[in-house]
């Protein structure tokens, strides 16, 4: 199935809606995200002050909240 046979509508619609307006998305995320891993691992109160669209990101997308585990892991490795 593809999207334009309207099976996944409802469905990509709900979630787009209950996304969070900071988000920043993969890009600017991807962008950052050694700069983030490294205040994480220092800080993660102030991570997320400082980057709250990019916490806003992560706490919605799982494929960029994992590349964020394997550098917090390469970090403390």
């Amino acid at each position: 199935m593809d999207a334009t046979d309207g099976s996944e509508g409802p469905a990509a619609l709900d979630r787009f809606l209950r996304t969070d307006p900071a988000d920043v998305g993969c890009g600017e995320a991807m962008a950052v995200l050694h700069v983030y891993a490294e205040l994480v691992d220092r800080d993660p109160a102030q991570a997320e002050a400082q980057y709250s669209g990019v916490a806003a990101h992560l706490a919605a997308c799982g494929p960029c909240a994992e590349d964020l585990a394997g550098l917090l892991a390469a970090l403390r490795d």
